[in-house]
């Protein structure tokens, strides 16, 4: 632990660290349980995969944006802690796997070293903040919406209120009305929009794919920028005091909005503005780093070996930019896997010749901004070297997946494999399809959509599938007609068919071939919603026959040894089975944290703390009673009913609800800091007091 102590400048950053440290050595002594501890540690980026005794390390970069620096300093602690391999997220992260958890402090230093965080990239709290690849050179865009996601980032990064919700909660940006950020599967989706002169955005709410996908709703057609970060504010509250918090399987934004409505959210919003310490705040978008781009003074002259190839690869991986003279280029990178070799010469190569970063974008690839056209010769050449010049960039080729059964806990079928084998057909058998834009395709290893496949015009999850004999053999879920529709509309695609894995390539045949002989020219959604699903199960319904399989059907894609179904714990939630000392301890940490803040001034998030505090301690009560803790509402009127109704515990303001959510009936001054602490306090003491009396 001492050994990165002083190498971090930032007191808080160190904190954090050391307190993960410290955190593992209770683990490892027996003074934490195991699932607290989970909760903890996905919090800071630290992620269970599938193989016992090695962590996934996911690395949180905010919508995507990587500068050369980073890159390098990302590959370094890959090769130090891991295996040299970087793979490229959905949520624009980096992931790194097999790192022993007990180095995990040092490697979350060497990361800060370089401004790169851990920091709530997994865990109850706010993710990732996406957006569109082409932020700040798009030629659509209104404005450019950098700033204001990355002052979404900061203010959202380690504040109270969001902490340890009952779910995560996605946040996206998109650029423009084509919705490339995806705002219709996310909690809260902000879409650009100018009115007036007046910089702005649509705010689409409570999306979401997994088992059951939802389509987000419009809170705002438009919403002033110095209002999104106190409306994002109110609706954390909304989603921490209202979300459920048992069942894991109801547990996101979009059950909360199927079960109160739009004008329910609304109300309950509202509500929480009182507590909100601003109004509004403004986002100084001037203020934001411009991108410093490379003088080239003598451009080498190469020599184009395939100048075919070179051609298909313009016409196929460029991006037009809005800036005169420059354009994007875009780099394909299979299943996101790419290597620390080819990193940091990516990183010397964007130095030279662009300006300095590279963007990881939602189909796992890479892009290049601001690179001059008269450099695109030698970028290609030097990209060439590196295998980063496969043509078909955001094409119908280039397949999202998740890591499925490679490494994640959830997997029941390869994803990596099959989307290998589909890519492969593709290129062999329809190479028209590398330049085509219509088609998105994706695969998930299981329900839970990591790699949105409910979303994509043609998608597969991973399944299992019986034979009559009771043998049990990997399958796909054949999904279509989901597709994009731009401004925060969307069509999410119907399960048409279960079939054996190993005739996924048959069925994306059969689907293609009918595809090119009857569409048209229309897109491939308008084209299924013209059939209808009833047509495409006609013809892929005898791929499902699976009374007798041939052997090797009962290998997956990608594998060897023959299938067996094993699926672990999932962490995507941060499941918490919580112990009655530990949430006390929890509570007296948390009014230690709302002492400091009010130290430091931050009278709101003082007053946070001090709530959670008051939440936990009745929590714990209730559930030494076995009494229903579902929501941070069901603790708050449960206890009443439990205990303060029948005299058992006596509270001052006359019940539970009136003490605790005064948070809501009061501005947070310091005045009301002051006395909410000393409630909070006061109120630990008594239930650590009956709770000693009743064991």
């Amino acid at each position: 632990m001492q050994s990165f102590r002083s190498e971090i400048e930032n007191p808080i950053v160190e904190k954090d660290i050391v307190e993960l440290a410290n955190k593992i050595e209770m683990f490892h002594n027996g003074k934490i349980d195991e699932e607290k501890f989970r909760s903890l540690r996905l919090a800071r980026g630290v992620y269970g995969q599938r193989q016992e005794g090695v962590q996934m390390i996911r690395i949180k970069l905010p919508y995507g944006k990587v500068a050369s620096n980073q890159l390098r300093r990302i590959s370094d602690v890959s090769d130090e802690y891991s295996r040299g391999r970087l793979h490229i997220t959905t949520r624009q992260d980096i992931q790194i796997h097999y790192v022993d958890l007990n180095r995990t402090p040092e490697l979350w230093a060497e990361l800060e070293k370089d401004n790169v965080t851990l920091r709530e990239a997994c865990g109850n709290v706010v993710r990732n903040v996406t957006a569109s690849e082409t932020a700040g050179f798009d030629v659509n865009e209104p404005f450019d919406i950098q700033p204001y996601a990355h002052a979404i980032f900061e203010e959202f990064l380690r504040n109270p209120i969001c902490q340890e919700m009952g779910r995560k909660f996605k946040v996206s940006f998109s650029s423009t009305e084509e919705d490339t950020g995806l705002s219709y599967m996310h909690d809260i989706g902000f879409i650009a929009k100018e009115e007036n002169g007046v910089r702005g955005f649509k705010i689409m709410v409570a999306g979401g794919l997994g088992s059951q996908p939802r389509a987000a709703e419009a809170l705002y057609e438009f919403l002033p920028s110095d209002e999104i970060i106190p409306l994002m504010n109110a609706i954390l509250r909304v989603f921490d005091r209202h979300g459920e918090r048992k069942s894991r399987a109801k547990a996101r934004m979009k059950f909360l909005m199927a079960k109160i409505g739009l004008d329910g959210f609304k109300a309950l919003v509202e509500e929480q503005r009182i507590a909100v310490p601003y109004k509004k705040v403004a986002i100084d978008a001037e203020a934001y780093p411009q991108p410093v781009i490379a003088e080239v003074k003598d451009i080498p002259q190469v020599a184009i070996k395939d100048q075919a190839a070179y051609e298909n690869w313009k016409k196929a991986n460029l991006i037009p930019q809005k800036q005169e003279g420059y354009v994007a280029v875009g780099i394909k990178v299979l299943l996101g896997d790419f290597y620390t070799k080819e990193a940091r010469l990516l990183a010397d190569l964007v130095d030279k010749y662009a300006a300095g970063e590279v963007r990881l974008t939602l189909r796992q690839n890479i892009v290049i901004p601001f690179v001059k056209e008269e450099l695109l010769p030698v970028v290609y050449t030097e990209l060439e070297k590196l295998g980063f010049v496969e043509a078909g960039y955001n094409k119908a080729v280039d397949i999202t997946a998740c890591p499925g059964t490679d490494t994640c806990n959830l997997g029941i079928a390869s994803s990596t494999g099959i989307a290998e084998e589909l890519e492969r057909v593709i290129k062999e058998e329809y190479p028209s399809y590398v330049n085509n834009t219509d088609l998105v395709i994706k695969i998930s290893g299981c329900m839970n959509a990591c790699g949105q496949h409910n979303m994509a015009n043609i998608g597969f999850q991973g399944m299992t599938i019986r034979t009559k004999d009771k043998k049990v053999a990997p399958a796909l879920q054949v999904l279509l007609g989901g597709g994009n529709l731009g401004n925060g509309d969307a069509r999410f695609a119907d399960k048409v068919v279960k079939i054996p894995a190993k005739r996924g390539p048959e069925a994306l045949r059969r689907i293609f071939n009918d595809y090119e002989a009857n569409a048209n020219g229309l897109p491939f959604v308008e084209y299924y919603i013209e059939k209808g699903e009833r047509y495409f199960y006609d013809f892929l319904t005898d791929l499902s026959e699976a009374d007798e399989l041939p052997a090797d059907f009962f290998v997956d894609w990608g594998n060897k040894e023959e299938y067996v179904k094993a699926i672990g714990v999932g962490e995507c939630a941060g499941v918490v089975i919580d112990l009655i000392e530990t949430l006390f301890l929890e509570s007296d940490e948390k009014i230690a944290n709302a002492k400091a803040a009010f130290e430091e001034g931050k009278w709101s998030d003082a007053i946070y703390f001090a709530y959670t505090s008051q939440i936990n301690s009745a929590k714990a009560i209730l559930l030494a009673e076995k009494k229903k803790t579902n929501t941070q509402a069901d603790i708050v009127k449960n206890f009443d009913n439990e205990f303060v109704g029948n005299g058992q515990i006596a509270i001052e303001a006359g019940s539970f609800s009136q003490q605790v959510f005064a948070i809501n009936q009061n501005e947070p001054t310091k005045e009301f800091a002051t006395d909410y602490i000393a409630v909070a306090e006061k109120f630990l003491a008594s239930v650590r007091a009956f709770r000693a009396a009743s064991v």
